[in-house]
């Protein structure tokens, strides 16, 4: 139970009691500043308080996106003002230096949330101010103007609001036209029973295994069924944000979930297709693995990208970027680019439909013909973006492409002997493009399990400690974590192609998606402000450069004897997901990071 504190007892016929304590709220009455100090003291430590004016007249959404959102420390509106524990200090000292003037007799002292809100801003706690569109929220003072506060709130309909803003702005065209309409009263029906996001996001997990499994029989009616229950599973994916967003409950948790669960999904639904191939005898691991490979590149340029320009605001962090600018002008532009990219929505819907009327093959052609347009037109874009820019890169974003590189003992230590030769002096960019590019190219030129590929990962390992041997504030840095990522996993990728030992796709795909896992996880963490998992995590699992000079290794001195190399990539990848998953459940159980909500895939 939450306590909230009102400045007065409220005015004749408001519902203002009612509505807090619908809320979760226990209400107290304070007769004035003092009093309210006294109450304020009284409320135990870690339990979250709200002050709101007895005057104030508004509609209930308007409070609950004020005082009821838990990812903001302290949240205010006209007449109400919020504090969780961490802020709670700041609110007493505030409390006890304020000076409010007095109202007309017979009336609660001037807005005191909102002097005390400002009080916050200035003492440094930031004061989240929910935008409220047409949601009424004030406090009257005097008759003539409650009435007409009032008549306001009835001319809003506050559910309507409510049920509208579940809806995530800047979605893609499909979610939007397609699903959002009715999803969104899906979510409505959850919260009117109790169901959780994180249950809602469970199930649409155990729907997308469910419709992996149907694709895995390889009959037609098993790629039908699988391609509906993928919808469904789109439609649940949507709605479990929509809850979060309508009931307000958000969580840590809960945002990592949701992301790594569409991954998880994704990726599972690839293996179904591809085993159900298998069994009509038409062998797709390999496209499997390129577009999961594919995917989670695309993915991580589009994280190393936000990451490297989170903190630049204002104008130095604008580009020249014109005609960007004039086609945003164009309706349907917008939305034609939102689409060509290839977002979540559009190529859940484009593998749902294709399963259903074509075959496996035709599936990973199409998507991996799509997202290689999407990543070319959206990196491509960011390139320029970053030429053009004029921010100088933060420290802290810095520290977040190092984390990102996911660099491990063999770079730390390539950088520290080499960094004498001059080599650390090299952008990081193109130290990582040019262990990147040998790496790959002796990889495709040489046979499968020859020595000069175990030489070119070693090379690849001194260019990737050079790569990180100083901040990545370059203006292309951002691209580090994404060569290394496509160097390891193309790496991975091709050498099973090439391998004679049976089975060692599959065992490929298992081994990508346990360090996908990994590097997700990564970005999670960061994106919850709780910074990248823990040093020896990285080291136990020997870093980008460690496991890419491990899988050369393996396929030198187990090339020609049969299954050993599928099996020696099984017990890599079935080591890395245990120490993975093991860490990171372990933290996200554990987290006590402020309460977030992941707004999905931006491209």
């Amino acid at each position: 139970m939450s306590t909230a504190i009102l400045t007065g007892p409220p005015a004749p016929g408001s519902s203002l009691d009612g509505d807090l304590r619908s809320l979760g709220f226990d209400v107290r009455i304070a007769s004035g500043a003092e009093e309210t100090g006294a109450l304020l003291a009284a409320v135990p430590a870690g339990e979250r308080v709200a002050l709101v004016d007895s005057r104030f007249v508004g509609h209930l959404h308007a409070l609950r996106l004020a005082l009821t959102d838990p990812r903001f420390p302290a949240a205010g509106i006209p007449g109400a003002l919020t504090a969780q524990d961490g802020a709670r200090p700041a609110l007493t000292r505030a409390l006890s230096e304020v000076s409010v003037p007095s109202g007309a007799p017979g009336t609660p002292a001037a807005d005191l949330p909102g002097t005390l809100a400002d009080a916050l801003d200035a003492d440094g706690v930031a004061v989240h101010r929910p935008p409220l569109g047409t949601l009424v929220a004030t406090v009257p003072t005097d008759a003539q103007a409650r009435h007409a506060a009032r008549a306001a709130v009835e001319a809003v309909d506050d559910e309507a609001v409510r049920l509208r803003s579940a809806v995530k702005a800047h979605d893609g065209f499909f979610t939007t036209f397609f699903i959002s309409p009715y999803s969104r009263h899906i979510a409505r029906w959850c919260a009117r029973r109790g169901l959780t996001p994180n249950q809602v996001t469970t199930a649409s997990l155990l729907t997308a295994l469910i419709a992996a499994g149907c694709a895995a029989t390889g009959e037609r009616g098993g790629y039908v069924a699988a391609g509906v229950l993928l919808l469904v599973s789109f439609v649940l994916d949507c709605t479990d944000g929509q809850l979060a967003r309508y009931a307000l409950k958000y969580s840590t948790m809960g945002a990592w979930l949701d992301a790594t669960f569409d991954r998880a999904k994704e990726y599972a639904f690839y293996a179904g297709l591809a085993l159900g191939a298998a069994r009509d005898g038409d062998d797709v691991w390999a496209l499997a693995l390129g577009a999961m490979v594919l995917m989670t590149c695309r993915h991580v340029v589009d994280f190393s990208f936000n990451e490297a320009n989170a903190e630049s605001t204002g104008a130095t962090a604008k580009t020249s970027l014109a005609l960007s600018s004039r086609l945003d002008g164009v309706g349907w532009t917008v939305w034609a680019r939102r689409m060509i990219i290839l977002p979540i929505g559009e190529r859940w819907a484009m593998i749902a439909v294709l399963t259903a009327v074509t075959s496996p093959r035709i599936v990973f052609w199409a998507l991996i013909a799509g997202c290689a347009f999407g990543a070319c037109y959206t990196t491509a874009g960011r390139v320029l973006r970053s030429l053009t820019r004029k921010a100088k890169r933060t420290d802290r974003a810095a520290r977040a492409l190092a984390d990102l590189a996911d660099s491990g003992p063999l770079a730390h230590i390539a950088g520290l002997l080499f960094g004498r030769a001059g080599l650390h002096l090299l952008p990081g960019v193109v130290a990582a493009l040019a262990g990147t590019g040998a790496l790959i190219a002796a990889v495709l030129g040489r046979p499968f399990g020859d020595a000069g590929t175990v030489v070119a990962a070693g090379v690849y390992a001194i260019f990737a400690g050079a790569a990180v041997a100083r901040p990545l504030k370059g203006a292309l840095d951002w691209l580090v974590p994404p060569f290394f990522r496509a160097a390891e996993y193309t790496t991975v990728l091709v050498l099973a192609a090439r391998s004679d030992s049976p089975g060692a796709l599959p065992a490929a795909f298992g081994l990508v998606a346990a360090v996908a896992y990994h590097h997700y996880d990564t970005v999670y963490r960061i994106r919850g402000g709780t910074g990248a998992p823990p040093a020896r995590l990285v080291r136990v699992t020997g870093g980008h450069e460690g496991r890419t000079l491990l899988v050369t290794v393996l396929a030198a001195l187990l090339a020609g004897r049969g299954d050993d190399f599928t099996l020696a990539l099984t017990a890599l990848a079935a080591a890395v997901a245990l120490v993975v998953l093991v860490e990171s459940i372990r933290f996200w159980v554990s987290a006590g990071a402020p309460a977030v909500h992941d707004e999905g895939e931006t491209a």
